[in-house]
């Protein structure tokens, strides 16, 4: 059976189709993609009152490392540094309280 000219490769068609797929998809996680979401991470101090709203990604199959993101009030995400003093505090006191609501 023979292809379609308009699928021909190198064909004028075939080649947009690609070219919307591809801006489609650019930057979409796909689903059940294994990656780190946070690329670079911030150790710089962010006031709490400007902090939104936090998630706390474990370790694990997607990345090696916790991934820890804020959320500001005007909707900006930020990867925070897992490591910073700050950032470690501010985790611990959110694991805390967690905790203890449970019990």
């Amino acid at each position: 059976m023979s292809r379609p000219e308009s699928f021909a490769p190198g064909s004028p068609l075939l080649l947009l189709l690609l070219a919307a797929c591809a801006a489609l998809c650019r930057g979409a996680p796909m689903a059940g993609e294994l990656r780190c979401q946070c690329l670079q991470t911030e150790a710089a101090v962010i006031h709490p009152k400007r902090v939104a709203h936090m998630e706390l990604i474990p370790e694990g199959p997607h990345c090696g490392v916790p991934e820890i993101i804020a959320t500001t009030k005007h909707g900006k995400k930020v990867c925070l540094d897992p490591t910073a003093p700050w950032v470690q505090l501010i985790v611990t006191r959110i694991l805390n309280s967690t905790t203890s609501k449970k019990s």
